[in-house]
């Protein structure tokens, strides 16, 4: 009987492996950019022509390899971090240096170039998986990686492409997430000769926010520092009364790894509790640190989804950490005083006032006489001044008791 079962060609099994690993030029960016920050890059420079269709470069300062490394790098399974299956479990890395390259090289024209700055280089060209040329270079310490054409030996693939602009949007999305995750190293991004992101090495995480998100979106933001259990938080949350319905911002890390999870994001929004608009979603990045073994980082083809040993704990501490970070901010300030016929809008510092800018909700009010309602109350007795709770809930005084209204459901 002829054999059903056949052993594939090294050539298609590439492609195979490229399907998982580079779905657009994003990813070829994001697994480029891993590699140059495994390499200890401090500063990385990312080129994009035609957002990544026609060209995507990424230049590091990293360590570099020699002449004999750099072509292992191109075979599948090359890694220059794991030994043994005991070392995938709590990886410290992004990825391991070459363990895409023969991936994305089996579906480009790809050029590397490389040296460890001892006064030689390497460089190799490669075309649809196929080594053709290994010669010496000119370049200092580190490493420049040219993927162009992505996908013209697969036009099936290429013909899926989306459009210039939106995968222009990718690839800067995937290099401004590793601008944050590592402030201490230098980016630039460059789209058909126009610089879209430049950040300098050794900023605060405050700042690269400013830089990445945005001076204003960033204002906006309040620290997270909390530590429960197995997890420790850090990171930012929106203030309730800047979040938006639209507009918003997340960002989650493990252990400085960018993953999704929108699970996690939930839990972050249920620590909002009710100080938040039921449609308005606030932005947060927010860094969970936890044991190696307690988080398992290889479930995903392309790393963008991890699992943890304490699903349940996670959640929690991320919920009690945005809670917390909100606990801090002004429980009640002045939203107006009445007039008759309304009251007088807040001022400009509405909801921003230092904590016990509120202190006098609880004051003793001096007793009035019903029947003589003064000029700033209205005739149904309530008292002055008005005070807004989370930038949520109004309060005042009526003859019956505080009243306390959602203004939002109002």
């Amino acid at each position: 009987m002829p054999r059903r079962i056949a052993i594939l060609p090294d050539a298609v099994a590439d492609q195979i492996a490229a399907g998982e690993v580079v779905e657009r030029p994003a990813s070829v960016v994001k697994e480029l950019t891993e590699n140059a920050l495994d390499a200890g890059a401090r500063h990385i420079r990312v080129e994009l022509e035609q957002g990544g269709k026609t060209l995507v470069l990424v230049s590091d300062d990293g360590s570099g390899m020699g002449r004999e490394d750099a072509v292992l790098a191109l075979d599948r399974h090359a890694t220059s971090k794991v030994r043994s299956a005991a070392d995938l479990v709590g990886v410290g890395t992004f990825g391991f240096r070459g363990e895409a390259l023969p991936a994305i090289a089996s579906v480009s024209r790809f050029t590397l170039t490389t040296s460890e700055g001892d006064g030689t280089a390497t460089e190799l060209s490669v075309t649809g998986g196929r080594l053709d040329r290994v010669a010496d270079g000119v370049r200092q310490r580190g490493t420049t990686v040219a993927v162009r054409a992505i996908f013209y030996n697969t036009p099936a693939r290429r013909k899926f492409l989306r459009s210039v602009s939106s995968e222009t949007r990718a690839a800067h999305e995937a290099v401004a997430t590793l601008a944050l995750a590592h402030p201490g190293t230098g980016f630039e991004l460059h789209v058909d000769g126009a610089c879209r992101l430049i950040v300098p090495p050794d900023q605060t995480l405050e700042d690269r926010l400013a830089a990445v998100w945005g001076g204003e979106l960033a204002g906006t933001l309040v620290p997270v520092s909390y530590a429960a259990g197995a997890f420790r938080v850090t990171g930012f949350a929106q203030r309730p009364g800047d979040a938006q319905p639209t507009g918003r911002r997340t960002q989650l890390f493990v252990n400085g790894r960018p993953f999704r999870d929108p699970f996690l994001v939930r839990a972050a929004e249920a620590g909002y509790r009710s100080a938040i608009h039921p449609g308005d979603r606030p932005s947060l990045l927010l860094d969970l640190e936890v044991a190696p073994e307690d988080v398992d980082v290889n479930v995903h083809p392309a790393k963008l989804e991890v699992r943890f040993r304490d699903r349940i704990g996670a959640e929690r501490v991320v919920e009690e950490a945005v809670r917390s970070s909100l606990g801090a901010l002004t429980a009640a300030v002045r939203v107006g005083d009445w007039r008759p016929g309304g009251y007088l809008p807040p001022g400009p510092d509405l909801g921003r006032a230092p904590a016990g800018a509120g202190a006098d909700l609880f004051a003793p009010v001096e007793p009035r006489s019903q029947a003589q309602p003064s000029a700033a109350e209205p005739a149904g007795g309530f008292s002055v001044p008005l005070l807004q709770v989370f930038d949520t809930y109004i309060l005042y005084e009526a003859p019956e008791g505080v009243v306390i209204v959602d203004q939002h459901s109002a």
